[in-house]
C-alpha cells in the first residue's frame, strides 16, 4: 500500500483543483459537457504515467467538475469511468512511455491511451442516450473530441515533462 506525504496530498489537490478550473471556467466550459466535448483539462490524465497519485487527482477533478453538467449520475459515471480507464491505462501503456512516433514528437504510451480512452467515451454516450441523446452519434462526436483533447494534451505534458519531474 503507498503511503502519501503531505506534499503528495497538496499534489492531488492542485491537479483536482486545476482539472475542475480547466473544465468550467468560461469559455472553456461552453467546450467540456455534452454531446460535443472538448476538455482541455484531460491532458492531466497523463500526469498519472509520471506517478500514480494523479490517478486520483484526475478523478477527483472530474468528479466535481461533473456535478456542473448532469448531477450526481455524471459525477459516478463519469468519476468511475475515468478511475478505470485511467487506472487501467497506465497499466496497460506505461511500457511504450520511452517510445515515439514522428522522430520523437509522439509519444507512443500516450497515443494508445488516447485512443484507448477515446473508445471509453462509450460510458458517456450510454449516460447521455438517458437524456435523449443519440448514442452512436454521441459516442462517436465524444470519442472524436476526447481524442483530439488528448493528443494535443499529450504533446504539451510530454514537452512539460521535459522540464518539470512529474515523478515527485
Amino acid at each position: 500500500m503507498t503511503h502519501y506525504t503531505v506534499r503528495d496530498y497538496v499534489h492531488i489537490a492542485l491537479v483536482a483543483a486545476l482539472y475542475v478550473v480547466l473544465t468550467i471556467t468560461p469559455p472553456l466550459n461552453a467546450i467540456s459537457y455534452g454531446m460535443y466535448q472538448f476538455r482541455v483539462s484531460e491532458m492531466l490524465n497523463f500526469l498519472a504515467f509520471y506517478n500514480k497519485k494523479y490517478i486520483y487527482a484526475v478523478t477527483i477533478g472530474c468528479m466535481i467538475a461533473n456535478l456542473y453538467s448532469f448531477g450526481l449520475i455524471d459525477v459516478f459515471v463519469g468519476g468511475g469511468s475515468t478511475l478505470v480507464i485511467v487506472s487501467l491505462g497506465v497499466w496497460l501503456f506505461k511500457r511504450y512511455q520511452k517510445d515515439y512516433f514522428f522522430h520523437g514528437f509522439l509519444n507512443k504510451a500516450f497515443c494508445y491511451f488516447s485512443l484507448f480512452f477515446a473508445a471509453s467515451m462509450i460510458t458517456v454516450a450510454i449516460e447521455l442516450s438517458f437524456f435523449n441523446a443519440p448514442f452512436l452519434l454521441t459516442w462517436f462526436t465524444t470519442a472524436v473530441g476526447e481524442l483530439a483533447s488528448l493528443l494535443l494534451g499529450s504533446i504539451i505534458i510530454d514537452k512539460m515533462a521535459k522540464r518539470i519531474d512529474f515523478t515527485k
